[in-house]
């Protein structure tokens, strides 16, 4: 039943057959393979060409790399200076053949730890332009392809958009390799896999997914590497293009794959039987499948105790509730059902209406769209400045607007209420997915009041209960139910307590604390 999508099962296959193999055969002339190289990449500026000869009557070589995507000293160091220094050697092999010649060079002088041998210019351009070294001998139609990788990279730093009092302070960089490590760092299982793949037709990024074997669920690595075969695309520059080509449903509010730049929240989901996915160029790794429940937790639910982690839980619920329902309900009691507000209160809210030029819909849609501007104002501008932006701007707008007489001091409180409750939800994408919902439950209350906010709500039920993250149901396990997965649910229980993996996972080993309480 899990991870199969019907629907995505009759997403169109690429066709492969009709894309025709332009593949270009090397020549044994050394100075035809450079031309055409040249040819090929256009000839620009950054492409180094280094033609040389070993000894006075030694062979012909050609090394061919991409400037600024290469480490200089490697080049220097486990090429140049080791085919120099080797000049008896390998005059000594002259009579071979090139082909012969290639292979000792590869096995004797070159010290990098990979080399490859390819024998076509299609390779050989991918790796030049993949930062790799590219080593051409006259008079063989095969090369040999050098890692000599060596590009800036930025650090590791702090999680930006995850952060946490207590807890890892390393997050993700857009180097994939050195992603790759912060997983094996913290899950030294040998039965840990990463399997590659190749994205973009012209960018051709590096792209791996992670799961740990014996754990994972064999269908569901199936299904991810079936729908990661029929992206075709040009270049897939982050992630967010490869999530919303494999998600099962693109037309639903909700993200159905989370994406985190913070390395033990991907590591907890690698042992709950869950995939990773980590694209080359992107700090941002999706997690699959996603469900609701686990939107709503944060990594530090475990670094605190249960008591704690419970209560953070218990209380983002109950932000999610006031960022959906709060400025709705507000439109329904004021508009169409305001008996069912005390009567002091009652009295207080009209006082502050009087005199006010629009009904409560109009004055709420004012101030959430206000308030959606300056959230994201703050976000583009530098981060200082977008700091005060968000804060000053925010204060300023509300109290000219209560002293122009355009809205209520009320319905400030509740705009303010409503954003900072958005602000405490874990995941951003879902955050963005609860304010759109918000502004379609105020148009449900602004025609039918408090039973058009039901009926709104049941609407997005229907929608949660069928929604599926590649299978998984989308509200699992509130619905269907697993009542042992509760225990790490809207509560925390104590980890003694979790000692099964999720259930709805389906893992191939279910088991996560034995009886000892041994991991």
């Amino acid at each position: 039943m899990f991870f199969k999508s019907p629907k995505r099962n009759k997403t169109k296959e690429q066709d492969h057959s009709k894309q025709e193999d332009f593949s270009i055969e090397l020549s044994t002339s050394l100075e035809q393979n450079i031309v055409t190289v040249k040819k090929m990449l256009d000839q620009p500026g950054d492409l180094i060409t280094r033609p040389f000869v070993i000894g006075e009557t030694g062979p012909a070589f050609a090394i061919i790399y991409i400037d600024g995507l290469t480490d200089t000293k490697v080049i220097n160091e486990s090429i140049m200076k080791n085919l120099q220094s080797g000049v008896d050697e390998i005059r000594k092999g002259s009579e071979e053949t090139e082909t012969a010649l290639l292979d000792r060079l590869s096995y004797h002088f070159i010290s990098s730890a990979t080399v490859k041998k390819v024998t076509t210019l299609d390779d050989a351009s991918l790796a030049i332009l993949s930062g790799e070294t590219a080593l051409f001998v006259d008079g063989t139609d095969e090369l040999l392809i050098i890692d000599t990788k060596g590009w800036e990279d930025r650090s590791i730093e702090q999680p930006v958009s995850e952060g946490t009092i207590r807890g890892p302070r390393d997050a993700f960089t857009e180097n994939i390799r050195t992603n790759t490590m912060l997983i094996r760092r913290r899950i030294r299982d040998a039965n840990l896999r990463f399997k590659s793949h190749q994205i973009g037709r012209r960018s051709k990024n590096n792209l791996t997914v992670a799961f740990i074997d014996g754990i994972v669920h064999p269908d569901l690595i199936k299904e991810v590497n079936r729908r990661l075969e029929t992206i075709d695309l040009d270049d897939a520059p982050e992630s967010g293009y490869i999530e919303e080509w494999i998600e099962d449903s693109f037309l639903s509010p909700f993200p159905q794959m989370h994406n985190t730049e913070r390395p033990d929240k991907v590591a907890a989901a690698l042992t709950e039987g869950k995939v990773a996915i980590l694209l080359d160029g992107t700090p941002f790794v999706l997690i699959a499948p996603a469900t609701f429940g686990a939107m709503m937790h944060s990594p530090e639910d475990y670094y605190e105790r249960w008591m704690i982690g419970s209560l953070l839980r218990t209380l983002r619920y109950f932000a999610a509730f006031l960022a959906v329902f709060l400025p709705a309900l507000y439109i329904a009691l004021v508009s169409y059902h305001p008996g069912l507000i005390p009567s002091k209160l009652a009295f207080s809210i009209a006082a502050t209406r009087e005199g006010l030029p629009f009904p409560a819909v109009i004055e709420a849609f004012l101030m959430e769209l206000t308030m959606e501007l300056l959230r994201e104002a703050g976000i583009r501008l530098p981060k200082p400045i977008g700091q005060t932006i968000g804060i000053v701007g925010g204060l300023v707008i509300g109290e000219a607007a209560v002293s122009a007489g355009i809205v209520s001091p009320v319905m400030v409180i509740i705009v303010a209420v409503t954003a900072i409750a958005s602000f405490s939800l874990p995941s951003y994408s879902f955050a963005i997915s609860i304010r759109m919902l918000r502004f379609g439950f105020m148009i449900a209350a602004a025609f039918l009041g408090l039973y058009g906010i039901i009926l709104a709500y049941i609407l997005v039920n229907i929608h949660i209960v069928n929604l599926k993250s590649f299978g998984i149901p989308y509200s699992t396990p509130f619905a269907p139910g697993f009542k042992s997965d509760w225990k790490d649910l809207v509560l925390r229980f104590p980890i003694p307590m979790m000692t099964k993996r999720p259930k709805f996972m389906q893992t191939e080993d279910d088991t996560r604390i034995d009886k000892e309480g041994k991991s």
